[in-house]
């Protein structure tokens, strides 16, 4: 067991930890820390705690000190650095005539360098742009590509479900979301339903998809035909939720629907009806990461 402090930077919702010492640091707290890239801020969101050895990746980097009263001015300072520097660097991607859409800047807590995120339909070549920025800025400066997942990430919003969007929020890493996952909840395919702000499939999908994927191996296929209690009857829809079925019942050309739990059937399934068919349309494919 090793003791860690949970400590989250700007950009990204993921959690690092680090070494708190012999300090005890709140959540929240701001914190300066040594990183990879040098002395970084970030704010506590796991108060000091022991953990186990594989969940750590060593060397553990120290927390320097709880951020001072001059460290706090110079974050506040960099802070209201952002929309000039922002402005300025459009301006200069507008001279340079470059494809490429600026997202947002951040500048290192030690002002030795400023980084700007942005966003393009290929690669960019931003050397001209680079010397003209650091000759304007006099620091290092720093030019990110970043997909438009990542874009939506830091931008932030309120996705189609009413709550901030996951991957602002919530979600440490951005992972590859298919059209099998969609399918495997039986949602349909209209791309305003299943798509986030990024214009991609919503990230949900993916870490609801362990639950999904073991219920649909249980459950019957639309259309296919059951044993119920009452009879042999088509399925018509999957509660995967619920882990009911609604079937059809077919008397002489007189319909009637009756809904069962999924223990009271009896089907034959196939491998095959194990896995959803992945066939979609051009307008769905253009929801998917390449």
């Amino acid at each position: 067991m090793a003791k860690i402090v949970g400590v989250k930077f700007n950009h990204t919702a993921k959690v690092y930890y680090f070494d708190p010492g012999k300090n005890f640091y709140k959540e929240d707290t701001c914190v300066i820390v040594e990183t990879a890239k040098g002395q970084e801020y970030g704010y506590v969101k796991i108060e000091p705690k022991e953990v186990p050895d594989n969940e750590i990746v060593q060397p553990l980097k120290p927390v320097i000190r709880k951020a001072s009263a001059k460290d706090l001015e110079r974050i506040k300072n960099n802070e209201l650095r952002r929309p000039e520097a922002l402005k300025l660097a459009q301006e200069k991607i507008e001279a340079h005539k470059l494809k490429m859409k600026l997202v947002d800047c951040e500048f290192s807590f030690d002002n030795s360098k400023v980084v700007f995120y942005f966003s393009a339909p290929g690669r960019i070549d931003f050397r001209e742009l680079v010397k003209d920025l650091a000759a304007t800025f006099r620091l290092r400066i720093e030019l990110r590509q970043i997909g438009i997942r990542d874009e939506t990430r830091i931008l932030g919003g309120i996705g189609p479900c009413g709550r901030e969007c996951c991957c602002s929020c919530c979600m440490p890493d951005v992972k590859k979301v298919t059209i099998k996952m969609a399918k495997t909840q039986n949602l349909s395919l209209n791309p305003t339903k299943i798509s986030g702000l990024c214009g991609r499939l919503m990230c949900c999908l993916e870490y609801e998809n362990a639950y999904y994927s073991e219920v649909y191996k249980k459950m019957p296929k639309v259309g296919s035909e059951v044993t119920t209690p009452d009879g042999k009857a088509s399925v018509v829809a999957n509660n995967m939720l619920r882990e009911t079925v609604r079937v059809k019942f077919d008397n002489k050309g007189e319909f009637s629907y009756k809904d069962y739990p999924l223990s009271d059937l009896k089907f034959k399934k196939t491998k095959k009806d194990e896995e959803p068919d992945e066939t979609v349309d051009e307008e769905v494919k253009a929801l998917i990461d390449d």
